[in-house]
């Protein structure tokens, strides 16, 4: 059992996780947050105690030497870091980790036990999935909330998946069941360009992030990376006739459904989210779903 001492006040806080392997196609989900970590300077605040919940034999300890003399063991865990991002009265809860190996309940009763004890009332995770989709257009993004404002509001596109899920399908039923809101959000990484990284699922994750807590967030070189990646899938596609009949395929299925032109009304709404985010003035939904 982990215990969480000396924790800091949070304000009106709401966490964001991510976890490496089965839920994180592309390290795509957890580059958002280590992104998060860094933009917004988040300062550590706990990790579990590994001992629980990873067998060390699949995801071994990391040794760090110098001069031929052991410096430190770094453990594979779920560590905990908060950030303030400026320009808001709000602090955000990063959790970065690695999907466990055993006793999955309790792996995350104990995350959840940390929300509590911080006055986390939501939580936002993060996922990706690798599936069939044309890297030139937009990448889907799907997933689900504990409640059904928060998933027409986030306009998520229903998941019908039946079958073995990851420790992000599990967190988010014990938190909905633990009566903390919770929302999911999974892009889908073309399967023919898994080696990660891949910035482009990255971004699409970030801006969903940005729609959660009306803030912007800091891209970086993520725009210029994500144009760059898909250039070289571009010069693959080239001097690969079945890939580019493949994805040409793909694009053909998928149609125009991501061309379509935004109403007027939609246009003014993006519009208005947008100086809402960079003019620093809070909109009335910043502390709600």
């Amino acid at each position: 059992m982990t215990e969480f001492d000396g924790l800091p006040v949070l304000r009106n806080p709401v966490a964001i996780a991510a976890f490496e392997g089965w839920n994180d196609a592309a390290d795509a989900s957890t580059a958002a947050v280590e992104h998060l970590e860094q933009v917004w300077t988040a300062r550590p605040v706990t990790a579990l105690d590994p001992e629980e919940f990873y067998d060390f034999q699949v995801n071994r300890p990391i040794v760090s030497m110098a001069e031929g003399q052991t410096l430190n063991v770094e453990w594979p865990t779920t560590r905990f870091s908060v950030a303030s991002p400026p320009g808001t009265d709000r602090d955000v809860l990063l959790i970065r980790g690695i999907e466990p190996s055993m006793r999955w309940r309790t792996f995350c009763g104990e995350v959840l036990e940390l929300c509590h004890s911080l006055d986390v009332q939501r939580i936002v995770l993060l996922g990706a999935l690798l599936a069939d989709v044309p890297y030139t257009r937009q990448l889907p993004i799907s997933g689900s909330a504990s409640s059904r404002d928060a998933a027409e509001r986030f306009s998520l596109t229903p998941t019908r998946y039946d079958g073995p899920t990851g420790i992000v399908g599990v967190l988010q039923e014990a938190a909905t069941r633990a009566e903390l809101d919770a929302v999911s959000f999974w892009v889908h990484v073309p399967h023919y360009a898994n080696n990660p990284p891949c910035p482009k699922a990255t971004l699409a994750l970030l801006h969903r992030v940005e729609d959660v807590l009306d803030l912007p967030v800091p891209m970086m070189d993520l725009a210029e990376e994500s144009a760059e990646w898909e250039e070289r899938l571009r010069t693959a596609a080239e001097q690969d006739a079945e890939l580019a009949e493949y994805v040409r395929e793909l694009e053909e299925r998928v149609g125009d459904e991501g061309l379509t032109p935004l109403s007027g009304d939609e246009i003014a709404q993006e519009f208005e989210k947008y100086l809402r985010r960079r003019g620093g003035q809070q909109g009335s939904t910043a502390g709600s779903w």
